[in-house]
C-alpha cells in the first residue's frame, strides 16, 4: 500500500524533457485545429449536445457505469416517464454537471473550488462538499488497499486551496497548461477530495482547464474515450508515482507524455467527427430546402443535429410553430426518408439515423493503446 505524501504545487521538476515537448508539440497543434474545426458548426448547442453527451457516457465507463447509445439518448429525451437504470441517469447528470461547470467557467475563465463543488454536487446530487471524516481509501481490482488519501479535513482543504491557486494563478508556475492539465488531475485524484464522484469530477476539470486557458472554446474533448481503451496503464502511471514518491521524475514524464497523447489523439478524433457533422449538415440542408421553399426555416436543421432523436414538441419549440405544423414538417421529413419515425410510450420519435449512426461508428473505432 502506498503512503504517498502529497506534494503542494508547484513541484520540484521542471519537466525540461525532449519526450515531453515533443509530444506537447502535437497536442497543442491538435488542439487548436479542434478548436478552428468547432466554429465551422454555426450553433454551439450541436456540440454542446452531442459530444458532452459521448464524454459522459465514456467517463462514466470509466467507472464501470455502462450504457448503450439508445438508452442514453432516450434517457435524455425523456423517452421513459422515469429513468429507471441507475447508468442512466449517472450519464444525463455528468452531462449536466458539464454544462454547469463550463456556464460558470466561461464568465470568468476561473475553476474555483466552488465551481468544483457545483460539478459534483450535480454529479452526485448531494451537498457533502469535501470529506470531513476518515476512512477512505482506494482499492484495486482485487480490493487490496493501495492508496489511502488524505484523512484529515484540515489537510484535504488546505491541498484544495492550493490546488485552486495552480489552476488559476498563471504566476505560480510557469509550465504550460498543458504541462499542467496532468499534475492537476493526478493532484486532484491523489487528495480525492469527495466522498463519492472524485474521477468523473477529474475528468470534467481538466475539459474545463482546456476552456480557461482559451485552448478551447467548447468542453468539446473526448478524452475519456482514450482513458477507456488505456484504462490499465491509466490507473498504473497514476499509483507509480506515488509509489516512487519522493524521487518519482521519472514517472511524472511518463504520465504527462500518456496525456498528452490522449489530448493529441482524442483531438484528432474529434475534428474528423465534426468534419463529419459538418459536412452530414450540409448534405441535410440541400436536401430539405427544396421542399418546404420559403417555409424552410435553418432552425429545422439545428433541431434535427442537436441530438440523434426528435419529437413534435422540440420543433415546436425551436422553430416556435404550432403542434400542426410542427407535424406536418416531421412528416415530411419521414416520407422523404431523412428521418425515421417510430412510436414509444404513447409518443411519436424521430431519429437522424446518420447522425446516429456516425456516434455508432465513433464508438466502434480501432482502440489506440499506448
Amino acid at each position: 500500500m502506498s503512503d504517498y505524501k502529497i506534494p503542494l504545487l508547484p513541484l520540484s521538476f521542471d519537466f525540461e524533457n525532449v519526450a515531453i515537448y515533443k509530444q506537447l508539440s502535437a497536442a497543442s497543434r491538435a488542439l487548436a485545429e479542434l478548436k478552428g474545426v468547432a466554429q465551422t458548426i454555426p450553433n454551439e448547442n450541436i456540440l454542446l449536445n452531442t459530444l458532452v453527451l459521448q464524454e459522459a457516457k465514456d467517463s462514466s465507463e470509466v467507472e464501470n457505469i455502462v450504457t448503450t447509445q439508445d438508452e442514453v439518448y432516450q434517457a435524455d429525451l425523456d423517452m421513459v416517464e422515469t429513468i429507471t437504470k441507475t447508468a442512466q441517469k449517472e450519464v444525463i447528470r455528468y452531462r449536466e454537471a458539464m454544462h454547469k461547470g463550463f456556464e460558470q467557467v466561461r464568465k470568468n475563465r476561473l475553476l474555483t473550488n466552488a465551481i468544483i463543488k457545483q460539478i459534483q454536487q450535480a454529479l452526485e446530487s448531494n451537498k457533502a462538499g469535501f470529506r470531513a471524516l476518515p476512512g477512505t481509501s482506494l482499492m484495486n481490482k482485487n480490493g487490496e488497499i493501495v492508496y489511502t488519501p488524505p484523512q484529515s479535513k484540515m489537510e484535504i482543504e488546505q491541498l484544495m486551496s492550493n490546488l485552486e491557486k495552480f489552476i488559476n494563478d498563471p504566476q505560480l508556475s510557469s509550465l504550460d497548461p498543458l504541462i499542467k492539465l496532468p499534475i492537476i488531475h493526478h493532484q486532484f485524484e491523489s487528495i480525492h477530495p469527495f466522498y463519492d464522484g472524485n474521477g468523473r469530477t477529474g475528468r470534467i476539470i481538466s475539459i474545463l482547464y482546456l476552456v480557461t486557458n482559451g485552448l478551447l472554446d467548447l468542453p468539446i474533448l473526448y478524452l475519456s474515450r482514450y482513458i477507456n481503451h488505456n484504462k490499465d496503464r491509466y490507473y498504473s502511471l497514476i499509483q507509480e508515482i506515488r509509489d516512487n514518491a519522493p524521487n518519482n521524475e521519472e514517472k511524472w514524464v511518463s504520465w504527462i507524455i500518456f496525456v498528452l497523447k490522449g489530448i493529441e489523439e482524442t483531438a484528432n478524433e474529434t475534428v474528423v467527427l465534426i468534419g463529419k457533422i459538418r459536412d452530414l449538415m450540409q448534405e441535410y440542408k440541400q436536401r430539405i430546402r427544396p421542399l418546404f421553399g420559403k417555409k424552410y426555416k435553418h432552425e429545422l436543421l439545428n433541431n434535427l443535429f442537436k441530438h440523434p432523436y426528435t419529437k413534435i414538441e422540440y420543433i415546436m419549440r425551436d422553430l416556435d410553430v404550432t403542434r400542426q405544423t410542427a407535424s406536418k414538417y416531421l412528416e415530411e421529413l419521414v416520407s422523404h426518408g431523412i428521418v425515421e419515425k417510430f412510436h414509444l410510450h404513447n409518443t411519436n420519435y424521430y431519429i437522424n439515423r446518420d447522425l446516429y449512426n456516425l456516434f455508432i461508428n465513433q464508438g466502434q473505432m480501432e482502440p489506440k493503446n499506448v
